[in-house]
């Protein structure tokens, strides 16, 4: 019996089974209304980077010189990278290491929907939630803090596709590094550990120039740093590429970093997702 046109006879009877897209954005559904039922933990999701940007927008606000850009201005992109990889990255791996230590992934994996449907649910899931935290922080920069929308058509296209690139690489990061905690306790601290480093030396909370080289030099290897270059490029005018490590927004380099990401993150995937617990086996 196929998976996409499964046929159960009941007489004279014959019920389709929808396919793996259709599961997967029944899942999708199922997913976020899970997510939107946990009030406390929507607002402190879309609240955090919000917070955050009016901490570090209010204390740093002077002009940048030689920019012709304000402090302020230069943690709208930033923090709209960091609030993808937390819906994406921070989001799955913590959850999905949930589910896997209360046997919740175990209950799936023994019933007929296809192990795809389950992942396309969580997608579903982190480009909802990805796609509001960025308009969140948009507007409140957009608002406040004097940032300007791109008026080429050329930007907004680097927008989408450094935005779904960037998600794509941190959600499949998320699923990868789910299979590293032991149980449910260790999620978050295993998790959000990496991810609070790489903030600090991808450009997140502290400016790129202040910096060390080496820091900056690991911070490449991974999307973060990326994300916050190419959304810079994006939001901030081309006079504030000189803040950059290398005096550009390199959009091609981020485009292939990310891109490379993409498929390591999904062979890290393949190799390392568990549907059951080590204690399990």
């Amino acid at each position: 019996m196929t998976t996409a046109a499964a046929r159960e006879t009941h007489g004279q009877v014959r019920v389709r089974l929808p396919g793996v897209w259709g599961l997967g954005l029944r899942r999708g559904a199922l997913e976020l209304r899970q997510f939107f039922r946990q009030r406390d933990h929507v607002v402190f999701t879309f609240a955090f980077p919000v917070v955050l940007l009016f901490l570090f927008a209010s204390i740093f606000s002077d002009d940048v010189e030689g920019a012709g850009i304000k402090a302020s201005q230069l943690y709208v992109p930033a923090m709209m990278a960091a609030g993808i990889m937390s819906t994406s990255f921070q989001s799955l791996g913590v959850s999905i290491a949930v589910e896997r230590d209360e046997k919740v992934l175990r209950r799936l994996r023994g019933t007929p929907m296809p192990p795809a449907a389950y992942f396309l649910g969580k997608i579903w899931l982190v480009l909802v939630t990805g796609v509001m935290e960025t308009a969140v922080l948009l507007l409140v920069g957009t608002t406040l803090y004097g940032v300007r929308l791109p008026s080429e058509a050329g930007r907004w296209f680097a927008f989408v596709w450094i935005f779904v690139l960037g998600l794509t690489a941190c959600a499949l990061l998320g699923i990868a590094v789910s299979s590293v905690p032991k149980s449910s306790k260790s999620a978050s601290s295993v998790v959000v550990l990496p991810f609070l480093v790489l903030q600090f030396i991808s450009g997140v909370y502290i400016a790129i120039d202040t910096i060390p080289g080496w820091m900056l030099n690991i911070g490449a290897l991974f999307p973060l740093k990326w994300m916050c270059q190419g959304l810079r490029g994006v939001f901030l005018p081309d006079s504030a590429q000189v803040l950059e490590q290398a005096g550009d927004w390199e959009f091609g380099r981020t485009a292939l970093v990310l891109g490379a990401w993409c498929v390591g993150g999904l062979l890290l995937c393949l190799l390392t997702f568990r549907w059951k617990n080590r204690r399990e086996g």
